[in-house]
């Protein structure tokens, strides 16, 4: 399952849950949730992707206001890549600016 979390810490919290929902309805193949504090304080809104066996990504200074077509369009890229990692950043669009971390999968051991 790939899982999108958002910070509702950031932006007083209703603003992140008006998100949510925006990207539940747009995205019926992801698990969408808040999480009470991602420690982006310095870049809020933050959110992040995550799914088995795949890279994670954290993004800052996501405004919940805005339109989500960015996010929707890295979600399916995210999605559509087995292992998560996305090598063209041109699929971020406005979410680039807003890049903190991509995390590998973990290595078996």
């Amino acid at each position: 399952m790939h899982q999108l979390l958002v910070c509702i810490s950031c932006h007083g919290g209703e603003p992140a849950r008006t998100l949510i929902g925006r990207l539940a309805a747009a995205l019926p193949g992801f698990s969408i949730g808040g999480v009470a504090c991602m420690s982006g304080c310095t870049r809020p809104c933050a959110l992040a992707f995550r799914a088995d066996g795949k890279a994670s990504y954290l993004f800052g200074d996501i405004d919940p206001a805005a339109p989500i077509d960015d996010i929707v369009a890295f979600a399916r890229a995210y999605q559509a890549q087995p292992d998560g990692w996305i090598t063209d950043a041109r699929s971020l669009g406005r979410l680039r600016i807003g890049a903190i971390a991509r995390i590998p999968v973990r290595p078996e051991s």
